[in-house]
Formats: C-alpha cells, structure tokens, sequence
C-alpha cells in the first residue's frame, strides 16, 4: 500500500471524454486517457490497505489488484503488467469492456465511489505496450500435443495462449476472414477497436499459436475431420442463436437482429466486406428492442449513422438508482447504467410490451406497437408475471428496429451435431470439468455457460486449458484460479 491516506485525500475521477457532437463523428475511441497524467497515480493511491480484498475475490478473473495498484502508485509499470498479466491474458480487452464487478466489490465503496479499477488497468496495458513490456510469451519446449480450437472469441483465445504456453500446438480455427469473434465483430470499434486487437493476435502469432481463418468448421471442414487430425478438440463458438421477437410483422423489412448491425458496422469502418445487404440508420426512426449493453451498442452506432431517432425500449421495470437493499455490498447490483451511447442522445422507456410491427403497405416497418405494464409480485418459485395497463396502447415511429434480447444457446447444428455433442436442458453443451460428452472434446465460454461477459470467457478459457493440459499430460501447472473448482 503506497499510500495509507490516499483514499482520504483523493475522490474517484476518470478521464474526460470527447465531447457527444463530436466522437458520434466516427467510431474511433473517445476516452482522452493519455491526458489524464499524473492523476492515475492519485486513483491508484486510493486503493486501501483492506485486510481482505473483496474486489480480487468479486473478478473472474482473479485479478491481483491491490498489488497492481500499488505499483502504479509507485511509478513501477513494469511490475503492475507483470501483475496484471499474469492472471488477464486480455486486459486491454477487459480495460475497455468489462462491467467492472471489481469495483462493485471494492471495500472503498461502502461508503465512497470504488476505485477507478478499469482506467487504472486501461492504463497500465497501454504503458506495457508503449514500453516494450508486452511480450510474447513463448514456451521453452514443445509436447507434441495438438489442440484444434473452434472459435476464436474471448474464450478460445485465452485457452489458446494458456496452451500454447504450456507447450502444447494450438491452432485457433475462425469462420470470418479475421481473428477475434465477439471481440471483432460483436463489439464496436469506438469501446474495442480492431487495431488492439490485431496487437495481440501478433504476439500470440509469435509465441506460436497457429490461426486458421475463413474456416467454418461443421459447414467448410467437417468436425470429424478434427477428431482425426488433433489430439484435442475444445469447442468455443459462443452461444449464437439470438433471442427473436415472435409478433405480428416480425417479417418486415428493416426488422434486424442487433449483432447482424452491429457485426456490419464494424465490417464498414474498417473497409471489409459487408458480406451482406447494407444495414444503415441513416435517417431512420430507429427503435432498439432490449434494455442491456447489446441495445446501447445500437444506440451509439445508430447515432454514428444519423439517426433521425432513437427509442430504447425494454419490457422490464426502471432499475434503482442506487444499491437496493437485496443486492448489499459487495454483490454486483442492479442498477440504473447510462452507457456513453445514452449520452449521445436516446429517448428510453421501460415496463413496455411490444406487440405488433407495423407494415407501410409495401413490406416494410413504419410503427411499432406498444403498451405499458405492471409487473405483479411474484409468489414463491414461480416467474413474475405482468399486466397490460388499460388505454396505453399506442404506436410510435419506427423504420428500422434491432432486436437486442440477448442469446439463447450455441447452434446446434454444425459443430455440435456433427461431432455428437450432448446438451444440456438449456441448449448448452453439457460438460463436467469442461469435457463434453465425446472423450477428447472440451469446451468453454458462453457456448457451455450460456450468454456471459468477456472477462467470465476469459477466465473459461483459462480454466478450460488447465483442464485439456492436465488431461493430456496427467498434471498441469498451469495458473489455477481459486475457485477452479467451482466451474465445472
């Protein structure tokens, strides 16, 4: 701890921003965090000498973070990378994406705002790789061990990076013409820009792990041919088929399921194929279905478009602004978020039931159909239910609509049925210590936990390679998060 008094003499303060008339301009990164100086030392000279650090145990990942906090304070970057990386294969992922439950479980925040975790991490990644501390970590000797990897999001590559560390040879096989999944396609540029990732996809390139792209495996390569070829399959395609919206109208043109916008727009700012016909907001009265971080995505790229409106509609209640008294310190509460993509500009709405898009005559959306309702208090072991509130019904403009309801499960066709996999009651693949139900077949991420957020993939990923290292080579050293056990 550098400094004992520092949460006493210093508030919780991020980097400024460019201003919303102006970052909605391009989908270039907007957080002016090389300006902020000196002040990280100051942030992270608020993180206290705790006793038992709540925000290790609230991360995924396991982050070591009162110690990476410490070597900021005390000008040591190199020391915080080595910290930092030893448990993050993908902090500069995490710096820029992650809900941060970290800060949710800061001692700090029972009674002050947490410790700025995310900046300060943010930044010690850039410093590692403006200094030469980011390396590629190259394994002393080889196994002989094959290992084919099908997806390559934030859980395929962690794994990735785990075994190729290990000794073992890896290739990440990718359906699209690029590294990076979620990561590429998923999330727009101006939170996760292609570059960052592209920076590491090198470094791993030259530790060794091998990528294979515009390899569909179950659709271009047969997944048998897998079985055949490697000494281990692990299974990390994420959980792809997104949640539909089955109202009269659903059929109409300019009805859309978010990822396809937003996959699209990061196609378009970065001058790759669009692969399919153009999605545009332009002038459109834009309506995002769903309340979460996929429908503030299609806010903000909505905006980037010039929109000539944009309603956020969501059919769950208003979250509190503050903790409410079932979620206490330090669990990750649920609570009212305004993304930078709301600040942009957003009308938005909740307790709204859709019920019907509306057709101009010619097949295409002019109106959605919505009314509002009250949700009912639930009796014990059974699912809230919700009433129609009488004379609210009412249409409201909409010529484009993104449904941003999250996902269900993995396809399971292809990969999964190609290979025999067994699933789980939820459509997941069914593991147990992260092998499936074929032997030498493992998976990981959201494809056998269900829709989660990248730092949970990562930690998958990681997780899963000790258990692939171990089975082939009857023990693994692997970094072992403390409460491996509890995952499989």
């Amino acid at each position: 701890m550098g400094k004992p008094t520092g949460f006493l003499e210093f508030g919780r303060e991020l980097p400024s921003k460019l201003d919303p008339s102006v970052r909605i301009q391009d989908n270039k990164e907007f957080v002016l965090n090389e300006e902020f100086g000196d002040k990280i030392q100051e942030q992270s000279s608020r993180c206290m000498d705790c006793g038992v650090p709540f925000c290790h145990n609230a991360c995924p990942i396991g982050n070591i973070i009162p110690e990476f906090n410490d070597a900021v304070y005390r000008d040591s970057w190199e020391e915080a990378w080595n910290i930092l990386s030893s448990t993050n294969n993908f902090p500069e992922f995490t710096g820029r994406v992650c809900p941060a439950p970290c800060e949710s479980g800061c001692v700090l925040g029972i009674n002050q705002d947490p410790i700025t975790i995310c900046n300060i991490e943010k930044t010690i990644v850039e410093t590692a790789y403006r200094n030469g501390y980011a390396k590629p970590k190259i394994p002393r000797s080889r196994t002989g061990k094959t290992i084919a990897i099908i997806g390559s999001g934030p859980a395929g590559l962690s794994a990735a990076e785990q075994l190729n560390s290990a000794g073992h040879t890896v290739t990440v096989f990718e359906r699209d013409e690029k590294v990076g999944g979620l990561l590429r396609f998923g999330i727009p540029d101006f939170k996760l820009g292609m570059d960052i990732i592209d920076r590491k996809i090198d470094l791993m390139a030259q530790a060794g792990v091998k990528f294979e792209v515009n390899a569909h495996i179950g659709v271009d390569i047969n997944a048998q041919q897998l079985r055949q070829e490697f000494d281990v399959i692990l299974l990390t395609g994420g959980s792809t088929v997104p949640r539909n919206l089955p109202i009269p109208g659903r059929e109409l043109n300019g009805v859309h399921f978010a990822m396809d916008f937003l996959a699209q727009n990061n196609r378009r700012a970065n001058d790759m194929d669009l692969k399919t016909a153009e999605v545009h907001a332009q002038d459109k009265h834009v309506v995002v279905i769903g309340g979460g971080d996929t429908g503030s995505d299609c806010v903000g790229t909505s905006n980037r478009h010039g929109a000539a409106s944009i309603t956020q509609v969501e059919i769950m209640p208003l979250p509190p602004e503050q903790r409410p008294a079932n979620q206490p310190w330090p669990s990750y509460p649920m609570i009212m978020k305004t993304s930078t993509s709301h600040e942009e500009g957003c009308d938005r709405y909740w307790n709204i039931l859709t019920k019907e898009f509306i057709d101009d005559g010619n097949g295409n959306v002019k109106g959605l159909r919505i009314a509002d309702i009250a949700w009912q208090e639930a009796k014990p072991g059974a699912r809230p239910n919700f009433e129609e509130m009488a004379g609210t019904e009412r249409i409201i403009a909409c010529d484009m609509a993104f449904l941003a309801m999250g996902f269900l499960h993995p396809d399971p066709t292809g990969v999964l049925a190609q290979l025999n996999i067994k699933l789980d009651d939820r459509g997941n693949v069914a593991t147990q210590n992260f092998a499936t139900s074929q032997a030498g077949v493992f998976a990981a991420g959201d494809m056998r936990t269900g829709q989660s957020l990248v730092v949970r993939c990562i930690n998958e990923g990681r997780e899963s390679a000790r258990s692939i290292d171990n089975y082939l080579m009857g023990n693994s050293h692997l970094e072992a998060k403390a409460n491996s056990l509890m995952l499989s």
